[in-house]
């Protein structure tokens, strides 16, 4: 007999501050950032019993040396949960986190699941771009269809910017737009109920003593964005990918750190611990584009989850798209016709960083507490993907 869809919805969502590649974390696990992440969850819904937890899903870009072996399951082990509460470790690259978030909730929906955790972490300190070796399938080049999946990112880019026609100056204003937001979001403290502050512990040897010595830093807000970006400074620096290309290292995403976690109950298990939401899933689409021009992959994805959410597109207040390239974030906001005034409001990945396989779960966090403090109903979570595809998730804050 089939079961009737039930609300999967959000009771805590919580991130780490992002570090820069080889700032805050480059020598701290991602495994133990992400324990950071699911511990502040758990402890914001108190009343919880953390045994009733039936899955852990965990986003990741790059699984393999220090966030391989499946970093869910190892995080759950290293926080301290019962060792009946499972886990497991999803790639969809740049939209793990937020792939993640929408499988935890479609167990709950489904009605096989009443406490899912959905999450994500990566380091691109100790796990490079491409992972530490690349093999493709040469079967995939038999042809001209896919030779994108060879390109660069930044090619990629390079190829929106060319089609959709999207202007140096145009990226770069973009670019120094996002950094001036997250500035003064940082400022404001708009970021607070999100951020799980992160101690970040080094050992120093000491020459005088011969000793090392353990040195503990607590990181509050974001590393990565830069007070000095302008228009102006963005437009000296030179392109990186394409000779008489326009996407430069100032108007792209930072490569960073960083992990969150988002907790999601049923309706039976928010009555029975009389819990408060924060928010409700309400859809998730994820859909294909040519692989050469993969930062367009959100337009094939956003009207497909306003869809199946019943909703429009002006019914969306708050907008988190990740900035992967200003070239992509304009030609998908351009594309779809979507506000600027609603879409990342506290600045995007060009300045706050893109940690990959966590970036999905971030977003979620900051959009729930953006939307509640804002007093708004419906958000969106979108992004691009590499090998051509775009993700879209839809929240209702309650």
């Amino acid at each position: 007999m089939n079961k009737p869809i039930q609300d999967a919805y959000i009771v805590a969502a919580a991130r780490l501050p992002i570090g820069k590649r080889n700032g805050y974390y480059k020598t701290t696990r991602p495994d133990d950032m992400l324990v950071h992440a699911i511990r502040t969850v758990l402890g914001q819904a108190p009343a919880l019993d953390p045994a009733l937890i039936d899955d852990i899903v965990a986003g990741c870009a790059l699984p393999e040396a220090e966030q391989g072996l499946n970093v869910a399951r190892m995080a759950a082990m290293v926080a301290g949960l019962p060792h009946s509460v499972p886990g497991v470790q999803v790639n969809r690259f740049c939209s793990s986190g937020l792939q993640a978030v929408a499988m935890a909730a479609d167990r709950i929906r489904l009605g096989d699941a009443d406490v899912m955790i959905g999450c994500g972490t990566e380091t691109m300190s100790m796990v490079t771009m491409l992972g530490n070796k690349v093999v493709i399938n040469p079967s995939i080049f038999e042809g001209n269809d896919n030779l994108g999946v060879a390109f660069g990112m930044g090619i990629t880019a390079e190829k929106v910017a060319e089609r959709w026609q999207v202007a140096r100056e145009d990226q770069d204003a973009f670019a120094a737009g996002s950094n001036q937001k997250a500035i003064a979001a940082i400022r404001e403290g708009k970021f607070k109920a999100e951020t799980a502050p992160f101690t970040v512990k080094t050992r120093v040897p000491d020459p005088a003593t011969g000793e090392v010595r353990l040195v503990e830093r607590v990181v509050v807000d974001d590393e990565g964005p830069r007070a000095d970006a302008t228009p102006e400074k963005l437009a000296q620096m030179k392109p990186v990918f394409a000779a008489k290309g326009s996407v430069t290292a100032g108007n792209s995403s930072q490569m960073s750190d960083g992990a969150g976690a988002v907790l999601l109950v049923s309706e039976k298990i928010l009555k029975q611990f009389d819990l408060q939401p924060l928010g409700r899933f309400v859809s998730y689409s994820v859909r294909g584009v040519p692989p050469e021009i993969m930062g367009i992959g959100p337009v094939e994805a956003i009207p497909d989850a306003l869809r199946k959410a019943g909703l429009q597109k002006s019914d969306l207040e708050w907008i988190e798209l990740n900035e992967a390239f200003a070239a992509q974030a304009l030609a998908v906001m351009r594309s779809c016709e979507l506000d600027p005034a609603r879409v990342n409001p506290l600045g995007g990945a060009i300045a706050l960083g893109h940690p990959l396989g966590a970036t999905g779960a971030i977003k979620v966090a900051t959009l729930l507490h953006g939307l509640r403090r804002e007093k708004m109903k419906y958000g969106m979570v979108s992004m691009c993907i590499g090998h051509g595809m775009g993700a879209a998730g839809i929240f209702e804050a309650l």
